[in-house]
């Protein structure tokens, strides 16, 4: 059997593939991210997903099957509580949540918030849900009037802060932000505090690349087992963000997907042992959250048109694994994350054949799995369908 020397691990970022048995628990009854952008776009057309056998893991919805795909094909369930971006990586890690990470969707509580200004002395303004490219211009005036940060969150577990870069210095930002994360615990423990920097003036407003996230360190997981043997874990996009920098070796962050995809085959074509890490963010934050069903198709379409230059790159040694994190359903009423199955394609030169290794129990199935592939010892919940991929 030929021997692994290499994982490329893709999440495309919220791109669900059906509800959970517990989806009612979450009110995301009827949520499908794929079955209902296949359903609802006319002109849908995702020709490489396909061939792997992305239809054949739900034959009900209306993504084409194929009699012969070319991935051993899957969809895992979710054992953590909650369906933030957080607990997912980390469930696809190894890890499995008993607790949800902490929503606001009314704010936070009016006692933190007066400690927090205090703390950096500055009044805030916001303090609710919002988006973020829409606050900034709503608020971005009195913001730069009163040099009052905009704190706001969102479905997800966040607290955002908004400043001008001309107000506040991008050090003095990322100062103030982590004074909120060393203040976020408990109860009020949110996954990630987020600096999001912009730039304008009069209502005009845009948000910059100087964007950083300060997450919570997770526990140990298959990155923190593949760096302990002396491999190289290599991130791209948000994930060094969202594992907060543990168990990485190098890095690249990504302005968007088509950068992330060039990043994820240039790291494919260096010569580098261990796992490719790579989050694809734009089909959750430019079009789940905002609902938009055509851009959420258009995005899975690109995705789809490079696909072939991503295993193109690949060696006989390489192993490809494409899933996601939770679901983002752009049919579904408001603008949270949906609980949803994930979708499991493993792809390699060296597969003989595809097929259907069913419903995974658990998110930390691929992290097993990854450990078997490239022998890393791991303690993990999950486990491995290693030897259910068909080498030659």
């Amino acid at each position: 059997m030929t021997r692994i020397n290499r994982v490329i691990l893709i999440v495309l970022d919220s791109v669900g593939i059906g509800e959970l048995p517990d989806a009612a628990t979450y009110n995301d009854t009827g949520s499908n991210t794929l079955g209902n952008i296949a359903r609802l776009h006319k002109g849908f057309s995702i020709p490489n997903l396909v061939a792997m056998g992305l239809g054949n893991i739900d034959p009900d919805n209306d993504i084409p099957t194929t009699p012969n795909p070319s991935a051993v094909y899957g969809k895992a369930n979710e054992q953590s509580a909650g369906k933030d971006t957080t607990t997912g990586h980390w469930e696809i890690s190894g890890l499995i949540l008993e607790k949800p990470f902490p929503t606001f969707p009314d704010g936070f509580p009016a006692e933190f918030i007066a400690e927090f200004e205090e703390k950096i002395g500055h009044q805030i303004i916001g303090n609710k849900t919002a988006s973020g490219t829409t606050i900034i211009n709503e608020l971005g005036d009195e913001h730069v009037k009163n040099q009052r940060p905009i704190v706001y969150t969102s479905a997800d577990s966040v607290f955002q802060i908004a400043m001008h870069e001309d107000i506040f210095p991008i050090d003095q930002q990322y100062e103030i932000c982590e004074i909120a994360r060393e203040m976020l615990s408990g109860d009020l423990e949110v996954g990630r505090v987020i600096a999001r920097p912009f730039v304008g003036f009069n209502g005009n407003y845009s948000r910059t690349s100087r964007r950083k996230d300060f997450a919570v360190l997770p526990p140990d997981n298959i990155l923190d087992a593949i760096k302990g043997q002396g491999k190289e874990v290599h991130a791209i996009g948000k994930i060094v963000d969202i594992f907060a920098g543990k168990g990485i070796t190098s890095y690249v962050k990504t302005a968007d997907n088509q950068e992330g995809i060039n990043q994820t085959i240039q790291a494919i074509k260096n010569e580098k042992n261990g796992l490719i890490f790579t989050n694809l963010v734009d089909f959750d934050m430019l079009f789940g959250h905002r609902r938009d069903v055509p851009g959420y198709a258009k995005s899975l379409m690109e995705f789809d048109a490079r696909l072939p230059e991503i295993t193109a790159a690949l060696r006989p040694g390489d192993l490809l694994i494409i899933t996601a994190d939770h679901g983002n359903d752009p049919s579904a009423p408001g603008t949270d994350h949906t609980r949803e199955y994930i979708p499991i394609l493993n792809f390699s030169p060296s597969i003989s054949k595809g097929k259907n290794m069913g419903v995974r129990n658990s998110f930390a199935d691929i992290a097993a799995t990854i450990a078997e592939a490239l022998d890393v010892p791991l303690k993990t919940p999950g486990v491995s369908f290693f030897q259910e991929l068909q080498f030659k």
